[in-house]
This record gives C-alpha cells, sequence and structure tokens, in this order.
C-alpha cells in the first residue's frame, strides 16, 4: 500500500513538473516522426511523456489550443532562434551565408516543416505558416538591404532566397538523391549564394 502511494506521488510529482512546452514539444516531435496533425491527440501524447489527460487539461482547454501552443513553439525554434544565433555575425554577407549554411545542410532537413507545409490547407497551420513565411522573408529582406540592395530588389532577393530554401527543403524530404553530395554540397551552397548576391 505504502509503495503504491509513493509511485502515486512521483507520478503527480512528474506531472506537476510538465509544462505547457513540454506539451507543445511533444506535439511536434509527434508531427516530425510522421503522424502529421493527426498526431496530436491527447492520449498518445500522455502516454509519450509519461502523464496523464489531467496534466494536459491543467495547460490546454482542448486539442486546438495545443496545436496553437505548437507552432508557436514551431516559430521560436525553427525561426527566431535561428534568427537571434545568425545575428550574432556583424557582417550581413557572412551572416547570409551562415544562415544558409544552417538551414541547408543535409542534416537540417526537417520532415516537420514539410508536415506542415502539406497541412497548409489547416486553419491553425495556414496563420503558423503565413506568420513564419513573412518573418523569414521579412528578415531576408533586411539583409539584402544591408548588403545595399534596394527596397524591391532586396525583397525580390528575400523571396528568391526563401524560395531556394523551400525547395531545397522539399527535395531534400522527398528526393534526397536530388539533392547535391555532402562533397559537392558547398560549391552548390557557395554558386547559390553568388547567384542571389550577384548585381545587375
Amino acid at each position: 500500500m505504502v509503495q503504491r502511494e509513493k509511485a502515486e506521488q512521483r507520478r503527480q510529482t512528474r506531472k506537476a513538473r510538465l509544462s505547457a512546452r513540454d506539451w507543445a514539444d511533444a506535439a511536434l516531435a509527434a508531427i516530425r516522426e510522421g503522424g502529421g496533425l493527426g498526431a496530436v491527440a491527447v492520449e498518445p501524447l500522455a502516454a509519450r511523456l509519461g502523464a496523464t489527460k489531467g496534466s494536459f487539461y491543467w495547460h490546454f482547454g482542448n486539442r486546438e489550443a495545443l496545436i496553437e501552443a505548437a507552432l508557436a513553439r514551431w516559430l521560436e525554434a525553427d525561426t527566431e532562434e535561428i534568427i537571434a544565433a545568425v545575428e550574432t555575425e556583424p557582417d550581413p554577407e557572412k551572416r547570409l551565408r551562415r544562415l544558409f549554411s544552417e538551414v541547408t545542410k543535409p542534416a537540417a532537413v526537417d520532415p516537420l516543416e514539410v508536415s506542415l507545409l502539406a497541412s497548409a490547407d489547416h486553419p491553425q497551420v495556414a496563420a503558423a505558416l503565413r506568420q513564419v513565411t513573412e518573418r523569414r522573408i521579412g528578415y531576408l529582406t533586411r539583409l539584402f538591404t544591408e548588403l545595399g540592395f534596394g527596397e524591391d530588389a532586396a525583397r525580390q532577393r528575400g523571396r528568391m532566397a526563401y524560395s531556394f530554401y523551400l525547395g531545397h527543403t522539399q527535395l531534400g524530404h522527398a528526393v534526397p538523391s536530388a539533392l547535391p553530395s555532402p562533397e559537392e554540397f558547398p560549391t552548390y551552397l557557395e554558386e547559390t549564394m553568388d547567384a542571389l548576391l550577384r548585381r545587375g
């Protein structure tokens, strides 16, 4: 009896320690592992976290609230944190090259991004994709502006750079053999960056 009570206390302590962010990260992991939005279900996520449904309802009113939190976490981790990391480089061209080196290297192809793009008809995902896309293109546009391109040209280069990233990500997921080999990759990336930076 005492052991059962202690086990219950440990479970309650673990449940109490779970944060809304833990649930959001678990939801993103489930989507990333190939389940798509359908994998965002309370019971399987509770099992993954070693928690009960009560822990979920402590943080969220419903599944839609969890999806909203997971998408906000995606924006934070896969956009804002990456931008913050490259912003430590003062030179805008080096910043741009470092950014693309990070997000296009073979190990960086993230099935989560592909899965979310495939769910673009879901209203919450559509809103998050719009927000992430605007933020990323806005940041790229700012880099090209800092590099001396005019407003329109900088915006166009930002869109082109982001289109390159999305195409690279889709290829890396669907047909990885279509991408350059690890040995060819540095030259491929260098030539792409040179084309984006070319004037006239």
